[in-house]
């Protein structure tokens, strides 16, 4: 049998979610919100994903703070405004696909926020152009042609902290199955993980213990409010030698397992300009089996896995225990359909679709699929 199309549970302190198969849509950034709001764009976005035939789908970077957005346009979860609206849209969405479980990435974009948006260049914008104060672990900028965050204080420190706590707490008042804190990609979090933007001297900068202080006082500050699966997104490089490494991701993601974190989730890269990343297939699923073996916690694979046959190898091999994909499923929505049928396994989905299939692959939807069909 296929270990893609294998069940697996996700514990968590109140019982935890049993995920169908393997497969995981990961946040991907839509840039299509206003004021924070979830919009029509995400309901079709959500809808669609949520028939992929992945077992659980990660709503994108989801800011908890105003500041904390990467763009003008990207999702908020930080008042009653965008929590009222992210749970609406959720709601219609989810009625379209009541069998895939749902995550959200809470996110604070630390000095990269208030970016233009991808495709208007991605640079700092300045207050006159939209833009706000950005903050972050000193006063370090992402590129030296940028203006400088403003370092954090212990009333910032706090603010922010209690801001996770709060998106996870309205997260899981709207029937959200898990929570994933994003410390990857360059942002506040992994600013903090990273010598590079971190250049504190007080008892969150330095060492490794002060460097993962802060992430680990949110995570648990998180932990403690909610009971529900979470986990945590972390670039297990920087790509920068002698930088952040993955033998300080795996040590770091021991004390996340003892602070109750349910899964991790590997990526790399993101806080510096001067990173030379090895693309390449699975390129970071060396990242994943080292974090897993080293510290048992169950662990999302990402980054160029595009074929289901890859995906199943992964798993195989011992290097993960779940397979994340973003921009294949942009691609090909029913990427989870396709895996179904190329390793003989099943997924659910809405029955309108069922007769889709070509008759070669019309297993994937199981025997249901064929009851009533004229």
């Amino acid at each position: 049998m296929s270990l893609l199309f294998t069940p697996l549970t996700l514990s968590s302190p109140r019982g935890g979610i049993t995920l169908p198969n393997r497969i995981v849509v990961a946040p991907m950034c839509q840039y299509s919100a206003v004021n924070g709001e979830a919009t029509d764009w995400h309901l079709m976005h959500w809808a669609n994903l949520l028939n992929s035939g992945a077992a659980l789908f990660t709503i994108e970077a989801t800011a908890v703070l105003p500041e904390g957005r990467i763009t003008p346009a990207c999702l908020g979860l930080w008042d009653a405004g965008t929590e009222a609206k992210l749970a609406d849209t959720l709601a219609r969405a989810r009625k379209l696909a009541p069998q895939t479980a749902v995550c959200i990435q809470l996110a604070h974009a630390g000095r990269k926020a208030s970016s233009a948006l991808p495709w208007q260049g991605a640079q700092l914008l300045s207050k006159a152009e939209g833009g706000w104060e950005t903050f972050g672990p000193s006063a370090t900028p992402h590129l030296p042609t940028e203006a400088p965050p403003t370092a954090m204080d212990a009333a910032e420190l706090a603010r922010v902290r209690d801001a996770f706590v709060l998106a996870a707490q309205r997260a899981d008042a709207m029937g959200i199955d898990a929570v994933e804190i994003h410390a990857a990609h360059g942002y506040l979090l992994h600013e903090f993980l990273s010598p590079i933007a971190n250049q504190r001297t007080d008892d969150y900068g330095g060492s490794f213990e002060n460097r993962i202080r802060y992430p680990l006082e949110v995570f648990a500050a998180v932990r403690a409010a909610f009971k529900g699966v979470l986990g945590l997104r972390i670039s297990a490089s920087d790509w920068v030698e002698g930088a952040w490494d993955v033998d300080q991701s795996a040590e770091f993601a021991k004390r996340l397992k003892a602070l109750g974190a349910d899964f991790i989730h590997t990526s790399s890269g993101g806080v510096s300009p001067q990173q030379k990343i090895a693309l390449g297939a699975g390129y970071q699923v060396p990242f994943a089996r080292q974090v897993r073996q080293t510290s048992d916690l169950t662990t999302i694979a990402v980054g160029l896995i595009t074929d289901a046959h890859q995906a199943e190898a992964i798993l195989q091999n011992g290097d993960a225990d779940l397979i994340a994909m973003a921009r294949a499923f942009l691609y090909q929505p029913r990427w989870g359909w396709q895996a179904a049928a190329a390793l003989g396994g099943e997924v659910a989905a809405n029955p309108v679709y069922w007769r889709s299939l070509p008759r070669e692959a019309s297993a994937v939807f199981g025997k249901a699929a064929t009851v009533g069909v004229r």
